[in-house]
């Protein structure tokens, strides 16, 4: 539960693709660093490009988040 708390609402790059039937990935910054998780979109059929910034809205331990878009 803390991890969790900790995670929703970070923000992240993209480093692998985000899509429909993809597992892409993410950089987010943890704890004086950076660590990957594997990403899913919130939005089943959205597609999130490698380098963009996404903003994390669900975390499943241990690492997987759901993330969409952040609005710059």
């Amino acid at each position: 539960m803390d991890g969790e708390r900790r995670l929703i609402g970070k923000e992240g790059r993209v480093t692998g693709r985000i899509g429909p039937r993809l597992v892409g990935e993410v950089m987010i910054p943890v704890r004086g660093g950076a660590e990957a998780f594997y990403a899913h979109p919130v939005d089943p059929n959205e597609e999130i490009g490698v380098g963009e910034i996404v903003v994390v809205v669900e975390y499943h331990a241990p690492r997987t988040v759901y993330v969409a878009r952040a609005i710059i």
